[in-house]
């Protein structure tokens, strides 16, 4: 088996749901309440349809949004057909698992009913099933019962991962750790769906044999060269799927930054180059030491392990630059001109901009990279309470390509998050 392989594995390995009983266990109880109430039954299994990545099995640990059908009897379909009828629909589906759920926050949403855990939340839509395998589902604003096709989707995934040897989801889940990674703008529903058209165009990724590294290296072309578009067709069901923003920048970047991955001498380099790409869910040999023999403490945490990651809101923090002497500067100015920072120089961060709705904590991450911050012993990386309420100052001591990263925090989920690298030099360019 190719060093390439295992790492692979091991990547996926850590990618994989930790918490899957859990989430199991909660789509029970949810169902139950549904079914006592609208079926006078007690089954924790029956009218239930897990959809989304998790009903895909694409999904990946820390996932944080549980999408979950409950299906309607057929003999109240005309009930709700009416005016008001999909919010009634959706108001009896909340009632049902509040009365379940009492001291747990579930809210009508305008397509859903939110039930939000501490860890996770389950968004449940009730629909009608129709004869085509289609169902019917509630949107509150305009009033009426509109059509999803998730078991097409569903099905066209599972045909696609046999056919290719498990080689899309393996696509599906790496990307969503580069997604989570860089803040790719792309919903699951159109990783998946791309990915599944890259593996039905190229034709070269077919067998587990394949190797990753290439494999990935390659989607991630595929995505750079996509034309930019407002829509794309959906798997399976060829829906449309609305694109709220590019991504084929960042996938060109991802693609350069694997072909240096790809190119790395030996099993420490290759894995740092990696975790570039996907994150921490790539692990290190020996701590990532074994090939600079340099002994120094890792105490870099990631904001995974404390909170759950569903980013919903943008945030963009700003820092000046000052010193004795010398008139205040950007950072993002200094970076756009490609003007190293030196030593001995303040920085005053903050929160510049954010549509996230208060109440919110913050958080932040100051991580030192390179040769001094590991000769040192100086890695830092822990997530941090800021120096202020929406600030965070920091002091530039030596060279090394730093960063600092905000995250903005409601209820155990991180709904927002920008970071800023801080490179410091003590070499004129």
């Amino acid at each position: 088996m190719s060093s390439a392989r295992i790492l692979f594995d091991q990547t996926l390995s850590n990618l994989k749901v930790t918490n899957a009983e859990v989430i199991a266990k909660r789509r029970q109880e949810i169902t139950k309440a549904l079914n006592r109430h609208f079926r006078d039954s007690e089954s924790e299994e029956s009218n239930c349809l897990m959809v989304g990545s998790y009903g895909r099995h694409t999904a990946i640990n820390g996932v944080s949004d549980l999408d979950m059908l409950y299906i309607l009897p057929d003999s109240i379909r005309e009930d709700y057909n009416k005016e008001a009828g999909p919010y009634k629909a959706l108001k009896a589906t909340k009632d049902a698992i509040a009365g379940h759920y009492s001291r747990t926050k579930t809210q009508v949403d305008r397509l859903v009913v939110v039930v939000d855990f501490n860890d996770f939340k389950f968004e449940v839509q009730p629909v009608f099933e129709n004869a085509d395998g289609s169902f019917d589902y509630p949107d509150t604003v305009a009033d009426t019962w509109k059509t999803t096709k998730p078991r097409a989707e569903i099905d066209e995934m599972r045909r696609a991962n046999e056919l290719t040897d498990g080689n899309a989801r393996t696509i599906c889940r790496l990307a969503r750790a580069w997604k989570r990674k860089h803040e790719v703008p792309m919903n699951g529903l159109l990783i998946d769906s791309l990915a599944v058209r890259f593996l039905n165009e190229s034709k070269d990724y077919d067998t587990r044999a394949t190797k990753p590294d290439y494999m990935m290296r390659d989607f991630f072309a595929f995505l750079a060269e996509l034309p930019r578009q407002p829509t794309f067709a959906a798997l399976g069901s060829n829906q449309r799927i609305k694109v709220k923003q590019n991504f084929q920048a960042k996938a060109k970047r991802a693609m350069e930054l694997s072909d240096k991955a790809i190119d790395a001498v030996d099993e420490g380099a290759t894995a740092k180059k990696w975790r570039r790409v996907f994150g921490r869910f790539v692990p290190l040999p020996n701590d990532g030491r074994a090939a600079s023999k340099e002994e120094y403490k890792d105490t870099e945490e990631f904001i995974e392990d404390y909170y759950t990651v569903g980013i919903e809101y943008t945030l963009q923090i700003e820092c000046k630059v000052t010193q004795n002497g010398f008139r205040p500067y950007s950072l993002r100015q200094m970076l756009k001109d490609k003007i190293f920072l030196r030593p001995n120089k303040k920085l005053d961060f903050w929160i510049e901009h954010t549509n996230t709705p208060e109440p919110y904590a913050v958080r932040w991450k100051v991580l030192n990279r390179g040769h001094v911050a590991r000769q040192r012993d100086t890695i830092r990386g822990q997530i941090i309470k800021g120096r202020g309420a929406r600030t965070h100052v920091e002091y530039t001591e030596f060279s090394g390509a730093h960063y600092v990263e905000c995250y903005l925090i409601k209820g155990n989920t991180v709904v927002a998050k920008d970071h800023l690298e801080v490179p410091i030099s003590t070499h004129d360019r």
